[in-house]
């Protein structure tokens, strides 16, 4: 870029300032000391003065457009070093104003590399401690939960023995949804997991969602009932989607009441495909639609119910990893709608 100087502009506006001012006091000068000038003759200078001047502007322009195009290029390279995260070096030192924007872009560039490197291994260590965290507590809450089932399948236990071991058995179940949760968010936060999206069916989506919940909204007599055309197709991993509209679901079952519904109707766009789930729950303050994505938000409506308030802010996160949206509306007493937005390419 420095071959590309302030003084080259500096030069550049002089000569053809000057060059201006020559012409015009040529033609002034012809006309104001030819006092018998005919007028053919001033006609033609005339003529010749303008001609002059356009070629003059015209030079000037394509010129000054050349040397801006220059320096464009030679900005865009070093901004193309720094998304390639190639090695740069200043080429010069030179005490121009050029010199000194190139000499910040370089440095910029090796903060934001020094910046990159600092949080990879940030997220490295970040992912070694999930890691550890899920592979240390798998295998103790395996064995509370194996214990406990032995402890209920065992003839002699009385009815005291036996509420405790259930107790130990359905908290080691939450324990276990808990870690598995927090270890999901984690790794979602991260950027550990990744979205293999595909064009696939929707419908085998949603069934294996209501699969997960069937025997939740069986127990409370939820009907689910569901209109989608088994054709229509998104851009979507099946698995992260689906985990994504399950916690949803769970989500319309707790908050309904016995003898409920939840519908799940899907529309396909033009560039998304809308999945919406609705239910006729207690219904979401106005207030709150706007909290109730958020890190472990629990609503003081809600606080009667289980729950830590993760769900709902994994399903965001899924559902935004793969270019999607999720919108909510939401009546109090009357039930929620929650639309999930997959796009379609």
């Amino acid at each position: 870029m420095n071959k590309v100087t302030e003084a080259s502009f500096y030069r550049t506006y002089f000569a053809f300032g000057g060059l201006f001012l020559s012409i015009t006091l040529a033609v002034a000068a012809f006309i104001l000391f030819n006092s018998d000038i005919q007028r053919e003759q001033l006609i033609l200078a005339i003529f010749i003065y303008v001609f002059f001047i356009l070629s003059l502007t015209i030079s000037f322009i394509l010129l000054l457009k050349k040397k801006i195009t220059s320096v464009i290029k030679a900005i865009d390279g070093i901004i193309d070093n720094a998304i390639n995260r190639e090695n740069s070096k200043c080429i010069s030192y030179e005490e121009t104003s050029l010199s000194a924007l190139e000499n910040k872009m370089y440095r910029f560039v090796s903060m934001s590399k020094a910046t990159t490197a600092a949080i990879d291994e940030e997220r490295n260590k970040i992912k070694s401690l999930i890691s550890d965290i899920s592979h240390q507590t798998k295998t103790p809450i395996a064995n509370i939960l194996l214990y406990s089932e032995l402890l209920l399948d065992r003839s002699t236990i009385n009815q005291e023995e036996r509420e405790l071991a259930e107790g130990i058995r359905v908290q080691s179940e939450k324990f276990k949804w808990l870690i598995e949760s927090l270890v999901k968010m984690s790794r979602l936060e991260v950027g550990i997991i990744s979205a293999n999206k595909a064009l696939l069916p929707v419908f085998q989506t949603i069934s294996r969602s209501i699969g997960a919940v069937f025997s939740e909204a069986e127990k409370k007599n939820i009907q689910i009932h569901v209109s989608c055309r088994e054709d229509i197709k998104a851009c979507h991993d099946s698995k992260w989607s689906s985990e994504a509209i399950t916690n949803i679901l769970e989500n319309g079952i707790k908050y309904t009441a016995a003898a409920g519904r939840i519908d799940v109707t899907v529309k396909q766009y033009e560039i998304f495909t809308e999945i919406a789930i609705s239910d006729t729950g207690i219904g979401i303050r106005e207030d709150e639609i706007t909290s109730i994505f958020k890190r472990f938000y629990r609503s003081k409506d809600v606080s009667q119910y289980e729950g830590v308030g993760i769900g709902l802010y994994l399903s965001r996160e899924i559902i935004a990893s793969q270019g999607g949206y999720i919108k909510v509306k939401s009546q109090i007493s009357k039930g929620s709608v929650f639309s999930v937005f997959l796009p379609n390419t």
